[in-house]
């Protein structure tokens, strides 16, 4: 497997030092004069906000390795919230990600970045999500893509849903019946006094539970399930990336 390996100067010691550590980068942005303060997403240590020095400068190879969606693995050390980047290694794999495919990515960062806590590791989570980037460069309609990653998202912080049986009964879902979906509860057939903020047959649930969304009205009214239950999850925190795609896909 091919590697690029970019070290920055000013290695801090072995201050709770983190070598080689399986990474996306989720987000950058400017810090100080010729810093970038990186949110990235580890195997082994969750979200780590790392410092690296210098990667601003023109001639800096660091800069180059900043970039989201492309597996690294990276190095650091310190013991302030904001750790010291001190190298990074490239490698490879994953094609760029274009067009919507790029946007349906930075929708993703989003929801890491405000859905988990700083060094709260889900390993299985990491591997969802870069099997979600890579399929992301090659499908053509992504929207699939995403339902499966934030259902499973939910399921790892805690926030697993009910597909496959009746709240109030625990029967088995009807398929031939219209159901809300009540949460901290399940699924509840419409008429049974729960407010319908959202309505969802029982064949889409079954189709969401086996992650089967070749059907058309499956896949709209997963996307108005999921929409509802991250909505819920997040609080009054807006989605900026959710709005960009509505734009994109109105062009």
């Amino acid at each position: 497997m091919p590697t690029n390996s970019v070290s920055a100067a000013g290695t801090t010691g072995d201050r709770q030092r983190r070598d080689g550590q399986p990474s996306f980068v989720l987000h950058t942005y400017p810090f100080r004069e010729t810093s970038l303060v990186v949110e990235s997403f580890t195997r082994n240590y969750g979200r780590v906000g790392l410092v690296a020095r210098g990667a601003r400068r023109p001639k800096s190879a660091l800069r180059g390795l900043m970039m989201a969606f492309q597996p690294l693995l990276l190095s650091w050390a310190g013991k302030s919230e904001l750790r010291t980047l001190h190298k990074a290694e490239w490698q490879g794999g994953i094609p760029q990600l274009r067009g919507l495919g790029l946007m349906c990515g930075f929708y993703l960062n989003e929801l890491l970045l405000k859905f988990l806590a700083r060094e709260d590791p889900h390993d299985a989570l990491f591997g969802l999500y870069q099997d979600a980037i890579a399929a992301l460069a090659r499908e053509p309609e992504p929207a699939a893509v995403l339902r499966r990653f934030e259902k499973y998202l939910l399921r790892e912080l805690g926030y697993a849903l009910i597909l496959d049986r009746e709240a109030d009964t625990g029967r088995a879902i009807d398929p031939g019946k219209r159901y809300t979906y009540v949460i901290e509860r399940g699924p509840v057939p419409l008429g049974r006094g729960a407010e319908a903020q959202v309505e969802i047959s029982g064949q889409t649930l079954i189709e969401l539970e086996n992650d089967n969304f070749a059907d058309a009205v499956t896949l709209a009214q997963s996307k108005l399930l999921m929409r509802f239950l991250v909505n819920h999850y997040l609080g009054n925190q807006e989605l900026h990336t959710r709005q960009l795609l509505r734009e994109m896909q109105q062009i």
